[in-house]
């Protein structure tokens, strides 16, 4: 899989995803992550790529061009069009299902608005869909697409050591993950409960989903009834 991603901020980047599971994961050539940098697609001379809005208003607005030409620049680097994603506030929120579908997907470009946004025109000609990482407003759109890139590339083949290691974790099967442990076996008074130390692992999962539907039904209710919904109807 492929990801790019047109930011003003390539460095700052490119410091997030040459790091842990997602850097070595690129060394290694399980993923592929390339950072383009908008000004270098500017005609500009001072490569600015933002103007004034129309109508008045406060700050600047990212320009149709300097965007577009980094769009058709991947483009002509991947031979095809990338599934395009423009991430701003207004769109639809980012959850883990949208994350299994975007894994399955051979190139995605991600691009990060800035200041007060980008010319709708822009959008309106390549982008494919509008995602927001939550209700809440960043200075920019690096951190969300820092979130999405991580979220799909670690559902990669060879990004994690199998698919058991995101299979078994919130939201991926419609509920909360359960209780983790680890060694050592008491402390401070607290002892890891006695059947995970049994190694029946019938048992053992049969706690874990009980611990999941328990946790899901106290802290998200709303996705307990989804998932009793979907079952209940199977």
């Amino acid at each position: 899989m492929r990801i790019d991603i047109a930011t003003l901020f390539p460095e700052m980047m490119e410091s997030i995803l040459s790091e842990s599971i997602v850097g070595r994961a690129r060394k290694k050539g399980a993923i592929e992550i390339f950072c383009h940098q908008i000004r270098d697609y500017t005609l500009d001379k001072h490569r600015r790529v933002d103007d004034i809005p129309y109508g008045g208003g406060k700050g600047m607005v990212m320009q149709a061009d300097p965007i577009n030409n980094c769009y058709n620049a991947v483009c002509e680097q991947i031979g095809c069009k990338p599934h395009t994603i423009y991430m701003t506030p207004k769109g639809n929120v980012f959850d883990q299902q949208k994350a299994v579908r975007l894994s399955q997907m051979e190139n995605i470009l991600l691009i990060c608005g800035h200041y007060e946004g980008v010319d709708q025109r822009i959008l309106d000609k390549i982008v494919d869909e509008e995602i927001s990482i939550g209700d809440y407003v960043l200075t920019g759109g690096e951190l969300p697409a820092a979130v999405v890139t991580d979220a799909v590339a670690r559902m990669c083949t060879g990004v994690l050591s199998s698919p058991e290691c995101y299979e078994d974790e919130s939201h991926y099967s419609g509920l909360l993950e359960y209780p983790q442990y680890t060694r050592p076996e008491i402390w401070e008074g607290e002892a890891v409960p006695p059947v995970l130390l049994t190694g029946h692992h019938k048992n053992i999962a049969q706690w874990r989903l009980e611990q999941s539907l328990r946790i899901t039904g106290e802290r998200r209710p709303d996705m307990l009834e989804k998932y009793l919904e979907q079952h209940n109807s199977k």
